[in-house]
């Protein structure tokens, strides 16, 4: 689930919230551009580090140890800051009040292999995601996928869920399922569940909103 940071400047620009000339969200977007440098800093020293450590002539082992430290401890520093990042601008783009954020979850499996999921929201499609074995085993054990992610306004809306795969007997399946919703203020979550129907000897396709 790439996020494209040219729409963080456009997100941002609410005239409601300038004051002295600048939006209340300039400092957040030159803050994310002030936390970028240093990110691309620190991956330039670990390197430094690293290859210092591979040139260098043989050395005792306690000195050896101390830069591998050294460089270990970059390596997290680095992997923590574009996590951060990456928060930051998941929360500049999707604010809390507008945030609509939509699952995919399956419970044993044995009447349906999924192959994909096409979401439409309001009679326009938000996502179609393709799914790999790998994935669709990791759902099988208890995993949850973030299909889709944001911003919905207050009200009604309505929102259908494709589902696309193997049903029983190895035959192609196809099904559809709806949900009515009233979008109201603070995030919502919705899940697509996946579940089997064994008396019928079905699948079950349930599209419900997360209390």
């Amino acid at each position: 689930m790439s996020i494209d940071s040219p729409g963080i400047a456009h997100a941002l620009l609410d005239p409601a919230r300038r004051r002295g000339g600048r939006t209340a969200a300039d400092g957040l977007v030159q803050h994310v551009a002030v936390m970028l440098v240093i990110l691309l800093a620190m991956t330039w020293a670990a390197s430094s580090v690293a290859e210092a450590v591979e040139v260098a002539p043989a050395e005792p082992a306690d000195s050896f140890q101390g830069l591998d430290a050294e460089v270990q401890s970059l390596k997290q520093e680095v992997v923590d800051l574009n996590r951060d990042l990456f928060m930051l601008e998941e929360e500049l783009l999707f604010p809390a009040n507008t945030q609509l954020a939509v699952f995919v979850s399956m419970d044993v499996g044995t009447f349906f292999g999924l192959d994909s999921v096409k979401l439409v929201l309001d009679g326009k499609e938000v996502a179609n995601y393709l799914y790999t074995q790998r994935e669709a085993e990791a759902l099988l054990r208890g995993g949850v996928h973030r299909v889709w992610l944001g911003n919905l306004r207050a009200g009604q809306h309505e929102m259908t869920a494709f589902f696309t795969g193997k049903g029983p007997h190895g035959r192609d399946y196809s099904r559809g399922a709806t949900l009515r919703m009233e979008k109201g203020v603070g995030a919502k979550y919705v899940e697509l569940k996946i579940s089997d129907r064994e008396r019928q000897l079905q699948p079950e396709f349930v599209v419900k909103e997360w209390e």
